[in-house]
């Protein structure tokens, strides 16, 4: 890889350009990164646009168990000793995305701690996040799960306040993440509408109440839930 830049290495820098062993790919929206089964030899890096991550059981059935963003990796199974890819990883939108092949990162995170801080902190933070997601399919209502996923892609509390959803998400889609039915989903979502939890302006605007709501627990989430009568 040749000569690193020491205490001055950049590691978003070296993310966005070309080198050895990297390389930066462009894809188009609905196109296959690589599918569930293919051959593990690269992390990727997220540099614009978003990727959703899904998985097909032996029956058939395919489940989204995941929407990654600018900043985040995946693919990382190649360096756990995955010979093959456990999902598969399609662009929801028009995105730059970093090639790295597993040689040259298991050398960068050996060369430069600043890269490796960066990667341990994505790590740490999805692990956390799965941890979350498993107790919120365990013991939350469909409706409250819907709840959190949408304060969560709103990016809640990055900014002190909900960002408006920029991602073209359909209902099935997210009902595919919180383990229900899309005609659940359009009855929570006109439910949150008709309560002021959210709005939609072309995107979908979720407000602070969705927070409290689900934070103080009020009962109007539980109220008309049909998952609960199922």
């Amino acid at each position: 890889m040749g000569k690193l830049a020491g205490e001055g290495f950049d590691p978003k820098a070296f993310l966005s350009k070309v080198g050895t062993g990297k390389t930066i790919l462009e894809f188009e929206k609905n196109q296959q990164v690589f599918g569930q089964g293919d051959v593990a030899d690269a992390v990727f890096y997220i540099q614009k646009g978003s990727v959703k991550l899904t998985v097909l059981s032996e029956h058939g059935k395919e489940a989204v168990v995941g929407i990654l963003e600018p900043g985040q990796f995946f693919g990382e199974g190649c360096l756990n000793g995955h010979p093959l890819r456990i999902a598969t990883t399609t662009a929801m939108e028009q995105c730059v995305i970093t090639s790295i092949t597993k040689e040259a990162m298991i050398a960068i995170l050996h060369n430069e701690p600043k890269f490796s801080e960066l990667f341990m902190a994505y790590l740490l933070t999805r692990n956390s996040r799965v941890e979350e997601d498993l107790i919120d399919q365990l013991f939350n209502s469909s409706e409250k799960r819907l709840a959190r996923l949408l304060l969560l892609l709103a990016h809640f509390g990055k900014e002190g306040r909900p960002q408006p959803i920029l991602l073209d998400m359909s209902q099935e889609t997210l009902a595919e993440m919180i383990g229900t039915t899309r005609s659940r989903v359009s009855f929570f979502m006109n439910k949150f509408r008709k309560l002021g939890l959210i709005s939609y302006n072309g995107k979908i605007e979720v407000h602070n109440s969705l927070l409290n709501a689900v934070l103080h627990e009020k009962p109007e989430l539980e109220r008309d839930d049909p998952s609960s009568k199922v």
